[in-house]
């Protein structure tokens, strides 16, 4: 399966997923862009779905289901370890309360489409209020292979670099990182995220020294990360 990305909007990054017959569209806001690209690869478009219901990702739907008769994929379809076919493979849907309580992503075997639970360089703002289930969620998205890409669903690289520079200013993977950005193409890898990504680096003694300093309760891997989102 590849994966196809489309800017949107300001910043906002969608996604189709697609084989040699068939496609599947993610946070498809940028409706016309991804009918153009099925016209143009002659696919069809089985399946349209989302990864949590924020109006900025949803926003395509209506044109995309009109447009070619695929089928909205919600609720029930997309539950914990639900698994999205196509064209003889599977797209794994995994459940990532935090962000929001409905959020989940989609995982391709070698792509994680994590949109705004894990974006590239920082995490999602939890709406949810459940702090814990986000960090287990961030847990369970590192137990990944180290290669999978990573794709957010917004292009935040920038200012997520900036403020994980603040944080360790000694870290020279982040400017290794940056000198590899590209806006047409935003993207990590999951090692890279665990080398960048404060908030996947709770347990780094940079980070765990940048906590006691600031006199934050450190003693648990969860209070390193609770106190690591309450830093601004």
């Amino acid at each position: 399966m590849k994966v196809k990305q489309f800017r949107y909007g300001a910043d906002n990054l969608g996604y189709l997923v697609y084989g040699p017959d068939s496609a599947v569209a993610l946070d498809g806001g940028a409706e016309e862009e991804i009918l153009a690209f099925l016209k143009t690869h002659r696919l069809i478009l089985r399946d349209v779905a989302n990864t949590h219901d924020h109006r900025d990702h949803t926003c395509g739907n209506e044109a995309l289901l009109a447009a070619t008769g695929a089928r909205l994929r919600s609720g029930e379809d997309l539950s914990d370890g639900a698994a999205v076919a196509l064209d003889g493979g599977k797209i794994r849907v995994i459940r990532t309360p935090g962000h929001t309580k409905d959020s989940r992503v989609f995982y391709t075997g070698e792509t994680l489409i994590a949109v705004d639970t894990l974006f590239n360089g920082t995490i999602g703002n939890c709406f949810s209020g459940d702090l814990e289930g986000f960090y287990q969620s961030i847990r369970k998205l590192m137990t990944l292979p180290d290669e999978t890409v990573v794709y957010a669903g917004h292009d935040y690289i920038r200012d997520s670099m900036a403020f994980a520079r603040h944080l360790e200013p000694e870290n020279a993977e982040i400017d290794a990182f940056l000198a590899e950005y590209d806006p047409d193409h935003v993207f990590s890898t999951l090692a890279q995220e665990k080398r960048i990504n404060p908030y996947l680096r709770f347990n780094e003694p940079g980070i765990v020294d940048l906590l006691a300093k600031r006199g934050l309760p450190r003693e648990t891997e969860w209070e390193r990360w609770r106190s690591l989102m309450s830093i601004e």
